[in-house]
């Protein structure tokens, strides 16, 4: 429908589009680390799954502080593959989200691993864990944020759909939720537009099917 439609039909029940947060930078690019090249350049649309995942990190605030959350999404289906939270942004937080998609997912296949330049992703031990399993590296371009696009609205739909709508008090309970959120409702239930208005684990199962 058109968008005097929608606007009108808000307008009667009284619905307002909820006003996006100001943004707070989670990465920190400025470090001797050596970098990838942009090899992923923007290819958002894999033939399978597990052939491109795509990393990021995010913020929750809590009356106890920040709370951390590292995903990992395979752009085939749009699924969180892995994720995990902390209340510090260290390199043992994105490690951990890359072993739990890793035994979750367990790739035959060399994986497309993009993220964006920041220390934790480029630190020693993840790139030497990206060679364990065998992942190829790629990262963003230097202050472009349109090249990780997909995770970054992952997160942005996150805050949206959740973290904008409840107060956390605890960071055990701002887990609990997003973890409901993620295994039950996002890769569950949200269909997607990009994936044919499936659900990404219903995009998983009929690729798996179909071969």
């Amino acid at each position: 429908m058109s968008e005097k439609t929608v606007a009108r039909i808000m307008k009667e029940l009284g619905l307002r589009s909820r006003t996006v947060k100001k943004y707070k930078a989670t990465t920190n690019s400025k470090h001797n680390l050596p970098v990838q090249e942009n090899v992923l350049n923007r290819e958002f649309n894999p033939s399978a799954p597990n052939k491109a995942w795509v990393a990021d990190i995010t913020y929750i605030p809590t009356d106890e502080g920040w709370l951390y959350l590292a995903s990992i999404m395979d752009l085939y289906s749009r699924k969180i593959v892995g994720f995990h939270m902390d209340e510090r942004m260290t390199k043992e937080l994105v490690l951990t989200a890359l072993d739990r998609a890793h035994s979750q997912q367990r790739p035959c296949e060399e994986v497309l691993h993009h993220s964006d330049r920041g220390s934790q992703y480029a630190s020693h031990d993840y790139q030497a864990r990206l060679r364990t399993y065998k992942m190829k590296g790629s990262m963003s371009r230097k202050g472009n944020c349109y090249d990780n696009a997909c995770i970054e609205s992952f997160h942005s739909v996150l805050k949206k759909e959740l973290v904008y709508l409840e107060k956390f008090k605890t960071r055990k309970q701002a887990k609990k939720r997003i973890f409901e959120y993620i295994t039950c409702f996002y890769n569950g239930k949200r269909i997607h537009s990009a994936i044919g208005y499936s659900t990404p684990n219903e995009c998983e199962r009929m690729y798996r099917s179909a071969a």
